[in-house]
């Protein structure tokens, strides 16, 4: 029994120091690369642009938002929802993106921390924070899980 347990450990030491950890230049990298598609999403908004902005997210059915509303699971979904809360362009204002913490978790996984703020002079000003899951897939920085109050 001393064995086995001896064994796993060693499996379990194995696979730990094996992981790559993500280096200075990657979480740099990474950084930037974050903060371009956070940019994109925000001039495309700021357009009015939303199937624009939808493109820094995951365009896959187990992309997950969560809001006031509760979760919702899904690309095409998330976008619906979007477009029915901001049907026009003075509906969905100005937004800003400020505060931003971006944490690398692996080499192809980071979480970003921030505040959201929409300047809607007719409509009125919305504001929040956020924290979004994304992850490197294919070469590319996505929102994977975003979660929005």
């Amino acid at each position: 029994m001393k064995y086995v347990f001896l064994s796993a450990a060693l499996v379990l030491a194995a696979a730990c120091t094996t992981a790559r950890q993500p280096t200075a230049a990657d979480s740099a990298a990474s950084r930037q690369a974050i903060l371009q598609v956070l940019s994109t999403q925000t001039a495309a908004w700021n357009r009015g642009d939303v199937a624009g902005f939808m493109r820094g997210y995951w365009q896959n059915d187990s992309l997950v938002f969560i809001g006031k509303s509760g979760l919702t699971y899904g690309w095409q979904r998330t976008l619906d929802n979007y477009r029915r809360s901001y049907p026009t362009p003075a509906a969905m204002g100005q937004l800003d993106f400020s505060n931003l913490r971006i944490q690398s978790l692996s080499p192809d996984a980071a979480q970003v921390i921030g505040r959201w703020h929409l300047a809607r002079p007719a409509a009125g000003d919305l504001q929040g924070h956020f924290l979004l899951v994304m992850r490197r897939i294919n070469g590319k920085w996505v929102v994977v899980a975003d979660h929005s109050s």
